[in-house]
């Protein structure tokens, strides 16, 4: 059987846009005459819709939306369209997430998601879980499946399975997704092709790579990475040369993850040009090259925000990259305004030392420039932070951690550098003495991160064994960390959730994101501290 996947970039809420966007698809695939056209998850009404689905008449106007699309495919092959349909039964949830056979002009029939994914989707906010099902086509009994859990999703006897999904990027987790989803149609004896979504949606990121594996485990075929892509496979038919495995790098996946994100973010928010502070610090170089491959460099302005504590090297260090990316680099010094600040809370602060308070300032006066910047040209500014920093709280509340999209959010700091120094095996960008100086706020003389964080390579090891490996720190510590350093970072981790909470959508990268994966409660106390 010939199928057509289609991986289709939608937009949350537009219905009739994402629509075209299938139609259109839907005619390309129509000049290699498939037997089937099969689109991602819930790709009418764009994913993840959310609460868009509680909302009334958002359903209704969608069933109106697929019979025109049906009406308009009707000289087309067979196409499965992702969807959220009604649950007409009176009992459980109000919705199924479902896939609608358009033939024949008409909406022939529904099939619904047999088993709800937990997690990032909250599906058992809106959907009642359905049962496996099939259609005939072409001598065939075809399956229909939708999301990941094949395994309690696939109809008994299905001659071909179909399969409907929208996997959010996580780095590496797509080779094993192939390889699962071959192990599935080995144990099964049924050829598998899965149609996955494309696409930047607020802090998620699906990456396409649509593919398709025959009944023997063996992979026939695989969409592009990070973008649009119509894939075609015969299941009957071996490929006419192997499809390569998936490369072990995570360095180009998060690149192009990132980029989609950026680009997709701003494109989807109405946004058409970014602008971000620009220290000379391996951060905002790093954030400045993805802005500039998502947007374009003439949609990217650099704004370096001088202090009387910011180094000559920094200053020099951002005008190359801004030069080296081709990007228009403004400077603004913010020592005036530190000193009105000075002025206006003399009489407040009479008496007190200087302390974390005047440092704060700084990063806030910054922060206050570049939402002016934002809200005169209708720019989006792009924060800045990583992952290390959100973690333990290294990062000023109104102040860097202000803006609309937290680009590097989901990166480590090793990983900043990793990915920064693997961009410059591509095209030199960053300085090496970007690269290679101590990383610092510059908020007073001489300062850097390590004077309040552990080395970055220790932070990141502890970090990761308690988020991403839920480790308690009685483990992290039997692994050779220093307890007294464990127990402190994690303490910062506890206290700084208030923080996070308030940050801007960051991109999801990793399979553990703060933003997306990891909810945990502001006002508490941390558990483990009753241990000792």
């Amino acid at each position: 059987m010939k199928i057509a996947l289609l991986q289709v970039n939608t937009v949350a809420g537009d219905i009739a846009g994402n629509a075209g966007r299938i139609a259109a698809g839907a005619g390309e695939a129509a000049r290699h005459r498939p037997d089937l056209v099969v689109t991602p998850e819930l790709a009418l009404p764009g994913c993840p819709p959310r609460d868009l689905l509680l909302e009334g008449g958002f359903v209704e106007r969608s069933l109106a939306v697929l019979d025109d699309l049906a009406a308009d495919l009707g000289g087309a092959p067979p196409v499965l369209v992702g969807l959220a349909a009604p649950n007409l039964s009176g009992k459980g949830r109000s919705l199924f997430n479902a896939a609608a056979l358009l033939r024949g002009g008409a909406v022939e029939a529904t099939f619904n998601k047999a088993r709800l994914s937990p997690g990032i989707f909250d599906e058992d906010r809106y959907f009642e879980p359905g049962v496996p099902q099939a259609f005939r086509l072409a001598g065939q009994t075809i399956g229909v499946s939708i999301g990941e859990e094949l395994l309690s999703g696939i109809p008994i006897g299905a001659d071909v399975v179909v399969n409907l999904s929208a996997s959010p990027f996580a780095a590496g987790h797509h080779r094993l997704r192939e390889e699962a989803f071959a192990r599935t149609a080995k144990d099964l004896e049924v050829a598998i092709a899965r149609a996955n979504l494309v696409g930047g949606n607020d802090d998620l990121v699906f990456e396409g790579r649509s593919f398709a594996v025959s009944a023997g485990g063996t992979l026939l075929a695989r969409g592009a990475a990070f973008e649009e892509d119509v894939v075609i496979v015969d299941t009957a038919r071996p490929a006419l040369r192997p499809v390569s495995p998936a490369g072990p790098a995570p360095e180009p996946d998060i690149w192009g993850a990132l980029v989609l994100g950026t680009r997709d973010y701003a494109r989807k928010c109405g946004f058409s040009s970014a602008h971000l502070g620009l220290s000379g610090g391996i951060d905002s170089s790093l954030v400045a090259a993805i802005a500039v491959e998502a947007l374009g460099p003439e949609n990217v302005l650099g704004v370096l925000l001088p202090s009387p504590y910011t180094s000559r090297e920094s200053i020099e260090d951002a005008r190359e990259v801004a030069a080296n990316l081709g990007i228009r680099a403004e400077c603004i010094p913010i020592a005036p305004l530190m000193e009105a600040f000075d002025g206006a809370l003399e009489g407040m602060f009479a008496g007190l030392p200087r302390d974390t308070t005047e440092e704060n300032l700084q990063a806030r006066i910054r922060a206050t420039v570049l939402m002016a910047l934002a809200n005169k040209f209708g720019s989006l500014l792009l924060s800045t932070g990583n992952k290390s920093e959100a973690a333990v709280g290294y990062s000023t509340l109104y102040g860097d951690m202000a803006g609309g999209l937290a680009v590097i959010a989901d990166l480590s700091k090793g990983m900043v550098y990793r990915l920064a120094r693997w961009l410059n095996t591509r095209q030199p960008v960053i300085p090496g003495r970007v690269l290679d100086k101590p990383p610092s706020a510059e908020l007073r003389p001489g300062q850097t991160d390590q004077e309040t964080l552990p080395p970055y390579d220790i932070l990141d090891a502890i970090l990761s064994l308690s988020i991403e490996h839920f480790e308690s720190p009685r483990e992290i510590v039997a692994a050779g960390y220093p307890p007294a350093t464990v127990y402190r970072v994690l303490g910062m981790v506890r206290r700084a959730e208030f923080k996070r909470r308030q940050a801007p959508p960051g991109l999801r990268v990793t399979g553990r994101a703060f933003y997306t994966d990891r909810r945990m409660p502001i006002a508490g106390k941390a558990w483990w501290r009753e241990e000792g």
